[in-house]
């Protein structure tokens, strides 16, 4: 009995200590576990520390190289570009802008430089050389007519050519039988009026024939020569009316040849401004076809009636018509500079101002090497110069020349942002 008791008892120990050390072992805050969970937190604390550091590097103070400080991107350029590129800077100072007096106006073909071409005598036409907007020559021949008129003032010049060569040959004649005392001095007297009279009207059938057109080279031809029409003036023919095969006369026009290397511009002028415009003054013209471009004139008409319906006098500018840009019946703006008014204002060159999506911008020098482009308010223009209202002040640095350039370039850094 006690043998068993005993073999029992330590079975029983065994059991307990067991028991004991197995509840230690899984304890919820045992070292073990603790050690790891402290471990994991410290993970994913460090994982979460590098995504906000991350974060924080992506949202905290972004800054993009070549902007100022009022966001506006700047335009770098360095000066030896800038002087290659022709772009010029200059300090903005306040000056008297000169008054502006504006009208609109028409244009119009130079009446001083307008000719209408019809032939000297009526004709057939057999050909026709030049068309509608061909330019010509000053003598280039435009037509050519057969003409029974022209066949009759042939055939009187080859008479009177005939009769000077009998005369001359008989006043020879005579000059050797005078010589000889065979002949009386009063036969050569004679015979040399009938050679002076054969010289005059063969001059005068050559006359004729040149006011036909005909020039010295066609009558030495034996062919009945056509009859040229040729150009007075050169220029850009206009209108058109010669057709093969029909009948043309001296009171019908074949041709209308306009001379655009100058045109007029008609404008009226209000009564009120009329002691502010004189003959000879100068003006500014533009057209919508062409925005960026300025034509200069000068006043050489004003008319001595005014209208009584408008109040206005008709006043005509005479404009340089480079390339034919101006076309007859166009609409224009004309500007006339008047005395300079005594008050001062903020003013730029013109060709400074660009425009970029419907804004004017202007580039203001930021250093030697940067500018930054600004949008200004403009008022009046005149002279080449234009009054700033808003957007410059006076003193700054301003580029007054190469403003394309510098637009050039600033688009050229949208692109590559956008790119970016």
């Amino acid at each position: 009995m006690n043998r068993k008791g005993i073999i029992i008892g330590l079975v029983l120990t065994i059991a307990l200590g067991g028991g004991v050390a197995y509840r230690l072992i899984n304890t919820p805050g045992s070292g073990g576990h603790a050690e790891h969970g402290e471990h994991a937190e410290a993970g994913h604390a460090e994982e979460k520390g590098g995504h906000a550091e991350e974060k924080g590097g992506h949202t905290g103070g972004r800054e993009e190289e070549g902007h100022d400080e009022h966001g506006e991107k700047l335009v770098k350029m360095a000066v030896e570009v800038q002087k290659q590129n022709g772009v010029a800077v200059a300090p903005v100072k306040k000056s008297q802008m000169p008054g502006v007096i504006s009208a609109t106006g028409k244009v119009e073909a130079n009446a001083d430089r307008i000719a209408h071409v019809s032939p000297r005598i009526s004709g057939k036409i057999v050909a026709v050389r030049a068309s509608l907007g061909d330019s010509v020559g000053g003598g280039q021949v435009l037509a050519t007519l057969d003409s029974v008129e022209l066949g009759e003032a042939m055939s009187r010049y080859h008479q009177s050519k005939t009769r000077l060569a009998l005369a001359q040959s008989n006043m020879e004649r005579v000059k050797v039988l005078v010589d000889k005392k065979i002949a009386a001095r009063k036969e050569i007297l004679q015979a040399e009026t009938d050679y002076k009279t054969a010289q005059t009207e063969l001059h005068t059938d050559q006359e004729r024939l040149s006011l036909y057109g005909v020039s010295a080279g066609d009558l030495k031809g034996d062919r009945k020569p056509l009859l040229p029409v040729r150009a007075p003036i050169g220029g850009v023919i206009t209108e058109k009316h010669a057709i093969v095969g029909e009948l043309s006369d001296p009171a019908k026009s074949l041709y209308t040849i306009a001379d655009l290397s100058s045109v007029w511009v008609l404008v009226d002028i209000h009564e009120k401004d009329l002691a502010k415009v004189r003959r000879g003054q100068t003006a500014t013209v533009a057209v919508s076809a062409f925005p960026e471009t300025k034509f200069r004139g000068r006043v050489t008409y004003l008319a001595d009636v005014v209208d009584q319906a408008t109040r206005t006098i008709k006043a005509r500018v005479e404009v340089a018509n480079p390339g034919r840009k101006l076309k007859p019946e166009m609409f224009a703006t004309v500007e006339l500079a008047t005395a300079a008014d005594a008050s001062q204002v903020l003013a730029i060159p013109e060709e400074a101002v660009v425009e970029l999506e419907g804004k004017k911008l202007i580039f203001v020098a930021e250093g030697d090497a940067a500018f930054e482009p600004r949008k200004v308010e403009l008022g009046r223009a005149s002279g080449g110069m234009v009054e700033v209202l808003s957007g410059l002040k006076e003193g700054e640095r301003l580029a007054v020349k190469g403003g394309f350039v510098l637009k050039s370039e600033l688009q050229k850094g949208e692109i590559s942002g956008h790119d970016h």
